[in-house]
């Protein structure tokens, strides 16, 4: 999401933008992940209220009663797609970035990216990193911080998934969006039928006719960026999806038809690298309401750690929240890379600490973040600054 709203208000400030993107479709999480909610989007300007009508105008009753925030996945993508082809953004999707150059001023000159089309270098005056993870960031060799201790202890990965089968009206307690214990009396339900979900606050919710989204999985210890582990996550909570939902077909009632219609292309990823910024935001930020003069966007948004084991309650961590938290900025300065020129971060991958990644992780503030940073990228280019 950050890397759409980076694009897009690049180009739109007379940037020429090549946007280059792993998947075969734009939207990350939103799309390739099956996120279907978007959290702490309300009190935000520029592009992503624009995405939001528009999810609106071209999705179902459940979008328009959300304001788009919940929305489908389809929808998305080529809303998305519409939207970069609209500012002139050009678009290469199947194509992983390998690589970065840089010059002896430690300026990033080039990316190298793999694809069907063989390797390639990239060539521009500003890069963006919106991968999440700071996959540029750190291939360019910047310093960057994990987890929440020197142990890199990460918060759970989840796969999410679309279902069918089911009549809204018929589980009306169990979707989320409308009944506030939907958590709670889902997890009954599966746990009076022998079913143990590795997240203990599984997440119905409906999206149109009779397609909803479901949210029921952690997977613990996996490092972001270990392609083994990520792999045996993925087929792990795979698995896990098949069987919780084959339980619940087997109660039978309004859940005798439910049935799997996709697993998301990629497992859900909370936590990556923390890029080090010429900022770093942190919980004493968060607790004491940080306003900052070069506010990027303001986060409303908890402290939201899930847990980082199996054991314990499995959903929440409650211990992080000790320190507080009020609404705050995302200052600019902490989408500048610390280590390297010409390039800003966007999204989770920004600089901060465990506690407040924690909160503006979220893909409401990612995109504000990604307007920001692409209109900087565009702006000082043209400013020679």
């Amino acid at each position: 999401p950050a890397g759409i709203a980076a694009a897009v208000a690049a180009a739109r400030a007379g940037a020429s933008v090549q946007l280059i993107e792993v998947a075969g479709c734009l939207g990350g999480v939103w799309t390739a992940g099956l996120l279907t909610k978007i959290l702490d989007a309300e009190n935000k300007a520029g592009i992503m209220p624009e995405l939001l009508q528009k999810f609106t105008a071209q999705g179902s009753a459940v979008a328009n009663q959300t304001g788009g925030t919940v929305y489908d996945p389809e929808i998305a993508k080529l809303v998305l797609e519409e939207v970069c082809l609209e500012a002139g953004v050009k678009i290469r999707l199947h194509t992983r970035l390998v690589g970065a150059v840089t010059d002896s001023n430690r300026r990033i000159v080039a990316v190298v990216t793999e694809s069907k089309s063989g390797r390639e270098a990239w060539l521009a005056e500003r890069f963006v990193d919106c991968s999440g993870d700071g996959d540029l960031a750190a291939h360019a060799g910047c310093r960057f911080d994990l987890g929440v201790d020197e142990n890199c202890e990460c918060q759970p990965m989840s796969m999410l998934a679309l279902l069918t089968g089911i009549d809204a009206d018929a589980v009306r307690p169990y979707i989320r969006e409308t009944a506030p214990s939907a958590k709670r009396l889902l997890l009954k339900l599966m746990e009076q039928h022998g079913l143990s979900p590795s997240y203990r606050a599984p997440t119905l919710r409906h999206l149109h006719s009779d397609i909803f989204s479901i949210m029921t999985n952690h997977e613990y210890g996996v490092s972001a960026f270990d392609a083994n582990g990520i792999s045996a996550a993925t087929v792990r909570a795979r698995r896990e999806i098949h069987d919780l939902v084959n339980g619940l077909r087997s109660i039978g009632g309004p859940w005798k038809n439910i049935a799997v219609v996709a697993t998301a292309e990629q497992i859900g990823i909370r936590e990556g690298r923390r890029i080090r910024g010429r900022y770093q935001i942190t919980a004493e930020d968060l607790a004491k309401g940080l306003k900052h003069e070069q506010s990027v966007c303001t986060v409303k948004f908890p402290i939201d750690v899930h847990a980082l084991n199996a054991h314990g309650n499995k959903e929440i961590n409650r211990e992080f929240k000790n320190g507080g938290h009020q609404p705050y900025d995302i200052p600019y300065p902490a989408l500048v890379a610390a280590d390297v020129d010409g390039l800003l971060l966007a999204g989770r991958c920004i600089s901060g600490d465990f506690i407040a990644h924690s909160s503006y992780r979220v893909t409401g503030n990612s995109v504000p973040m990604g307007e920001a940073a692409g209109l900087a990228a565009a702006v000082s280019f043209q400013k020679r600054v």
